[in-house]
């Protein structure tokens, strides 16, 4: 697929909640609201349409909301973070409101946010921070292109790891260090630094407008505010504290990174596609093979955002069953 074909057309079977009657929160952060329990315990912070269009975490947090949320212990903070994209969200054409100006989950590394640009993006990130300062324990909800199965990316240290493993859901744990494009919020300083306790997840429920990343997104949500200790077992449903599907973890060794004027897949990769042999061409850029490093290699997430400095495909592969 070359970078200027059109991406697949998937159908919009979500509407997006009004999410208005949460605009003045209680942080000083528009559309961010902590709950105290009172008691000692984390800082514990769950984000939704960090991309404007991925629906399935505002429908979650919005339900969540409206129940009136009561930690156990800690505090628990829930927030809509690119709201001037989602709010422009047009079922007719989905994809326009991925952001407004450039990727928010592109931006969260010092530099970027002490340095001298200015978007709607960088805006509200700098808003978002002194409070993202204060958390011991993050959720990002997000949602993918393509309809392949759920995935949980828990970043390339150890602590993520083992709280996606408490999570339990999904099946798919992705070990990585992210984008050459820049920083994502779960990536933020200290989540990504081994030696700090402090850990982060990024939830891919499936394809951003389909009605099963709503369970999706429900499920990871209540395992994460029990493993997390927002939450008892006994408050959430019965179906999400049982015992979970075994997990499997994916390494990823490499991003392919867009680096000529053009670049093209050889197949329609949706995704967690296996390539059997190491060596197969995978695409060209610039007119160059791109191929497997090794057998068993695993297609993570291949984007049709085909520019150069862009992600096109992370590749990795099994490192436990």
């Amino acid at each position: 697929m070359s970078a200027d074909s059109p991406a697949r057309v998937w159908p919009v079977e979500l509407a997006a909640p009004d999410i208005e009657r949460w605009r003045a929160g209680n942080t000083g952060i528009p559309f961010f609201t902590t709950f105290d329990s009172g008691r000692p315990g984390p800082h514990v912070m769950v984000t939704a349409v960090t991309h404007g269009n991925e629906l399935c975490g505002a429908i979650v947090l919005d339900a969540y909301l409206a129940a009136g949320p009561r930690p156990r212990a800690g505090r628990l903070t829930l927030g809509f973070c690119n709201v001037a994209a989602y709010l422009s969200f047009d079922p007719n054409y989905p994809s326009l409101s991925r952001f407004v100006d450039e990727d928010l989950n592109r931006v969260w590394d010092d530099a970027t946010l002490d340095g001298p640009r200015s978007s709607v993006e960088l805006a509200r990130a700098r808003a978002i921070r002194p409070l993202l300062d204060t958390v011991d324990v993050l959720l990002d909800i997000h949602s993918m292109s393509n309809p392949v199965e759920p995935l949980m990316l828990a970043g390339g240290c150890d602590k993520g790891v083992e709280l996606a493993r408490r999570v339990g859901t999904p099946a798919a744990i992705v070990v990585d260090a992210g984008h050459a494009a820049g920083a994502r919020m779960r990536d933020y300083g200290f989540f990504a630094d081994p030696a700090d306790p402090r850990a982060a997840l990024l939830l891919e429920a499936g394809q951003h407008w389909a009605g099963n990343t709503v369970p999706v997104a429900e499920e990871a949500f209540h395992r994460f505010l029990v493993a997390t200790g927002a939450a008892a077992p006994e408050d959430v449903p019965a179906a999400h504290r049982a015992p979970a599907p075994a997990q499997r973890i994916i390494q990823v060794t490499e991003a392919i990174t867009v680096r000529g004027e053009s670049f093209t897949f050889v197949d329609d990769y949706l995704g967690m596609e296996e390539i059997a042999k190491g060596g197969t061409i995978l695409g060209y850029d610039g007119g160059e093979p791109v191929v497997t490093p090794y057998d068993g290699c695993i297609l993570i997430m291949p984007s049709r955002r085909l520019s150069a400095g862009q992600t096109a495909v992370r590749l990795g592969r099994v490192v436990n069953d």
